[in-house]
């Protein structure tokens, strides 16, 4: 391969998968199972700036060389604006234009931050992603949301602006620690229990270790969960309908998250259960042990002793919050998600009675 006279070094073979994702306003390009050294090929190091933390860049400092890059700390504590401010200074510093390219390499807090700033720099400039973590791969790089957090509050602010491509090298998960692969599996759980009963099923019967070993079995569930996510955000890109269900677990895993310093997928999972107990104090849902069980199958939390009045308040100032009614996404079934309008006391009563 040769870009502008120069070789390339890349393993892309007939095994990469390439999926052209049309969004209303954008297309996003999906290179899953190739290498980092191909994003030479989509973007150019002369009008590219490469955005990651200090976790990622010290581990992969050689993949790096040659491209203009701003490191950043690590750490969803850093995901505010003075990361933001400092960011646009170093970008006006490398002298990045209108036809600059951004690029975020990185888990969730990086692509949240990345899409952000490439979409108020100069009023938007395109910009792309290459998640690290299991989490970016699956969720957080994918459909568009982009923000950072206003104290505790998660997502405060943002806009939602597409991405131009994500690139998945599954070899940046070597260096993942463990916790960051558990961490993931959250928003795998969470996309099989609201869209893929078949799944839920293939998640029971395996184990994270087996994902771990098994390249082509990893490659198959990333892809698959990329793609639930990616029809989803087609089907209702700016959030007023089907969008809804993939924040099963997260109206009160925000709540909780930066409270209590929690991981993300902690957060999540714990929402999760909490949301299956609703659904089963309110609509009727009969497996909110199995949703529970296989949460704890892979090594993350099924519940923790928060303070309910604390969770209600930050709830509260949540988005999707309008007066004293909250959409919360419940489920009718394992691959059955709806959502539903529920009155924030009604809330209160089931979390003091299941916590």
């Amino acid at each position: 391969m040769f870009l502008c006279g120069k070789k390339i070094r890349s393993r892309v073979t007939a095994e990469m998968t390439k999926k052209n994702i049309q969004f209303s306003t954008a297309s996003t390009i999906f290179y899953f199972d190739t290498s980092f050294d191909y994003l030479e090929k989509l973007t150019s190091k002369d009008n590219t700036v490469i955005i990651t933390d200090e976790n990622v860049f010290g581990k992969n400092q050689k993949k790096f060389k040659g491209w203009k890059t701003i490191v950043i700390p690590a750490g969803e504590q850093y995901k505010h604006q003075q990361t933001v401010d400092s960011i646009i200074e170093q970008l006006i510093t490398y002298g990045a234009d209108r036809k600059s390219f951004i690029v975020g390499v990185g888990g969730g807090v990086i692509t949240d931050i990345t899409g952000y700033v490439a979409g108020i720099f100069l009023r938007g400039v395109r910009f792309g992603f290459v998640p690290t973590s299991i989490l970016a791969m699956v969720d957080a790089a994918i459909g568009g949301k982009n923000g950072i957090d206003v104290g505790v509050y998660k997502n405060m602010v943002g806009l939602i602006r597409q991405p131009s491509f994500l690139l998945y090298d599954y070899s940046l998960l070597k260096s993942l620690p463990k916790e960051e692969w558990i961490n993931g599996f959250a928003e795998i759980i969470k996309h099989a229990c609201i869209k893929d009963a078949a799944m839920f099923k293939l998640l029971e019967e395996h184990k994270l270790r087996d994902f771990q070993k098994d390249n082509e079995l990893l490659n198959k569930l990333i892809q698959r969960n990329a793609l639930i996510k990616s029809k989803v955000v087609q089907q209702d890109e700016f959030e007023q309908g089907d969008r809804r269900l993939l924040n099963y677990g997260h109206t009160l895993g925000h709540a909780i998250e930066n409270t209590y310093q929690l991981p993300h997928g902690h957060a999540v999972t714990i929402g999760m259960v909490v949301a299956a107990h609703l659904s089963e104090n309110l609509i009727g849902f009969k497996d909110a042990k199995r949703v529970a069980s296989l949460i704890e199958q892979y090594n993350l939390p099924a519940h923790y002793n928060f303070d309910a009045n604390k969770a209600i308040e930050v709830m509260q100032a949540d988005k999707k919050r309008v007066k004293d009614v909250i959409n919360y996404v419940l489920l009718e079934k394992i691959g059955k998600g709806i959502v539903k309008a529920l009155k924030i006391e009604d809330i209160k009563k089931v979390l003091q009675k299941i916590i």
